[in-house]
């Protein structure tokens, strides 16, 4: 008799599917630059323009926090899992960005949206190599952070061990991005030292309350299934 798996719990259904949409939208967001309003001036103090940071990055936020959430609700094994089937939905919305930059436009389509729409979805072969190796290292990075520093503080200081990862992947991720996809196109000293910043504050001001919120939904929807039953 072949037996019943084991049913997935509603939270990590409701996160893994949540975890995809935001794979795929994360390189579109990316096309615009977004200031940082006050934080902007950072960038000056420290010798740099002012601050900016592609759109991706708040995607890439809840990307982290939704496998740190997982981790700590499921484990480390089954985050890195989550982190792993990402590659699906990244990669086949690359595939079919290809696939559709390459199909011609119909007759009657404005040729000024065809060229924004080209010019949104587009990447070179670097730009798309980066954000896959990139994704994948500073992923599994971050669950391997966070679940090593529950290991050693337990269950306790969630915020920190959520941010300190964040903030190191992130660093990661900016690292091997940008030296795929731009190095020797143009120097990249202060767009990565620009990014990295941006992206530690960032990762420092909405992770601690974003990770609390999905680990409370995620228990909240567990504590309902189980409830159900």
């Amino acid at each position: 008799m072949t037996p019943t798996p084991a049913p997935i719990s509603r939270s990590l259904f409701s996160f893994s599917i949540f975890y995809g949409g935001m794979v795929c939208i994360a390189g579109v967001l990316g096309n615009k630059q977004v200031a940082l309003g006050p934080l902007s001036a950072i960038g000056p103090m420290v010798g740099l323009g002012p601050l900016a940071v592609e759109a991706g990055i708040f995607a890439f936020l809840l990307l982290v926090t939704i496998s740190s959430a997982v981790a700590e609700l499921h484990g480390r094994a089954v985050a890195n899992r989550l982190v792993q089937i990402g590659f699906l939905p990244l990669i086949a919305s690359i595939l079919l960005s290809v696939v559709v930059l390459a199909a011609p436009a119909a007759g009657d389509m404005d040729p000024k949206r065809a060229e924004a729409f080209a010019m949104m979805i587009g990447g070179t072969p670097r730009i798309w190599l980066g954000g896959i190796v990139a994704y994948g290292i500073s992923q599994t990075l971050n669950v391997t952070l966070f679940a090593a520093l529950k290991g050693r503080e337990g269950g306790s200081l969630l915020w920190l061990r959520a941010a300190l990862a964040s903030i190191l992947s992130q660093i990661v991720d900016t690292l091997l991005f940008v030296s795929i996809a731009f190095y020797g196109v143009f120097p990249i000293g202060e767009l990565l030292l620009g990014q990295m910043l941006a992206k530690v504050i960032l990762s420092a001001l909405l992770v601690p309350p974003v990770i609390y919120l999905l680990v409370a939904l995620g228990r909240r929807l567990d504590g309902d299934s189980a409830t159900a039953k």
